[in-house]
C-alpha cells in the first residue's frame, strides 16, 4: 500500500467522519452536551468546541498565513493553557450555536481543502507544514479521536472503519515528532508497521525487510497513537528495543505531549 495520502479519498473520507461524529451528538439535549469525557475538565461541547477552533486555525493557515502566524505566536506564548482556553470559550456557546459554528467551519475547510489540492502547496501548522492532503488527514484524525472522547462520554459503541488507515498514517509519519517532543533522540532507521483494518485488509508503511516493527489491529493502534488508550489495552506488538520505546510514546497530534489513559481506559 501506498504511503501517501489519496486525495479525493481523504476528503470524502473526512467529509463520513465529521458526519458520524455530528449524528451522534446532533440530537443532545443540554445535559447530553454537559456529559464529561475522559479529558480532565472537558464536556462533550468542550470536544466539539475544540474541533470547531481547530477548523478555524486549519482555514487561517490556508488562507491566511499572518493571521494563522498570530495563532501560533499565542500557542507560544501560553503553551500550557491555549488548547484549553480555546475549548472554554466555544463550550460556553448555547449548544445549537455551537453545532452551527462546526458545521459550518468544517464546510469551509473541506471546501478550500479541494480548492487547493492541485497547487501542491505546503501550509504552516503548530508541527510540521502540510499540504492539503496531509492537512485533511490531520483533521480526519482529530476528529476520530475528539469522536472517541464523545462517544466514550455518551457510552456509545463506534463501528471501526477504514477510514482508521489515515489516522495510521499519521501516527507514523509523527513517530519522529513523538520522539523529539519528548527531547528524546529518534531512531535512525524506519520500521515497519503492519496492521489490520476493520475489513480484514492489510495496511502496512515502511520497509519490509525493517528489524524494528509494529504490528497489531489498526484500531488499537489508532487509539494508541492518539493517546485514547493505554498500551496495554490494545492488540499491538513491537519487535526491537526501539519499536517499543516508540509504543510507549507515540502520538499522532502536534504539540505538547499528553498524559494519555492508564490502563482500563481511565484518564492519566
Amino acid at each position: 500500500m501506498s504511503d501517501q495520502p489519496s486525495s479525493p479519498s481523504v476528503f470524502d473520507d473526512l467529509r463520513d467522519e465529521s458526519e458520524e461524529l455530528d449524528r451522534l451528538v446532533a440530537g443532545l439535549g443540554p445535559d447530553g452536551w454537559r456529559a464529561p469525557t475522559p479529558a480532565p475538565r472537558w464536556t462533550v461541547a468542550h470536544q466539539i468546541a475544540h474541533l470547531a477552533w481547530t477548523d478555524h486555525a486549519a482555514l487561517l493557515a490556508m488562507t491566511d498565513p499572518d493571521a494563522f502566524a498570530a495563532e501560533v505566536g499565542k500557542a507560544l506564548a501560553a503553551p500550557e493553557s491555549f488548547v484549553d482556553d480555546g475549548a472554554e470559550e466555544g463550550a460556553a456557546r448555547p449548544p445549537q450555536d455551537l453545532l452551527a459554528r462546526w458545521r459550518a467551519g468544517r464546510a469551509r475547510v473541506a471546501e478550500v481543502l479541494r480548492a487547493v489540492a492541485a497547487e501542491k502547496r505546503k501550509f504552516p501548522w503548530y508541527g510540521p507544514p502540510m499540504s492539503a492532503a496531509s492537512m485533511a488527514t490531520g483533521r480526519l484524525m482529530e476528529t476520530w479521536a475528539h469522536g472517541q472522547d464523545v462517544a466514550d462520554a455518551l457510552g456509545a459503541v463506534r463501528e471501526p472503519t477504514d477510514r482508521l488507515r489515515h489516522v495510521a498514517r499519521i501516527g507514523v509519519r509523527a513517530r519522529d515528532f513523538a520522539f523529539g517532543v519528548r527531547g528524546m533522540d529518534a531512531p535512525r532507521e524506519e520500521f515497519r508497521v503492519e496492521l489490520l483494518l476493520p475489513s480484514g485488509q492489510s495496511w502496512a508503511l515502511g520497509p519490509e525487510d525493517a528489524a524494528q516493527r509494529v504490528t497489531g489491529e489498526a484500531l488499537g493502534f489508532c487509539l494508541l497513537v492518539t493517546q485514547r488508550a493505554h498500551r496495554d489495552d490494545v492488540d499491538v506488538r513491537a519487535e526491537g528495543p526501539d519499536a517499543d520505546r516508540w509504543l510507549s510514546v507515540a502520538q499522532a497530534f502536534a504539540g505538547p505531549p499528553g498524559a494519555g489513559r492508564a490502563p482500563g481506559g481511565a484518564p492519566a
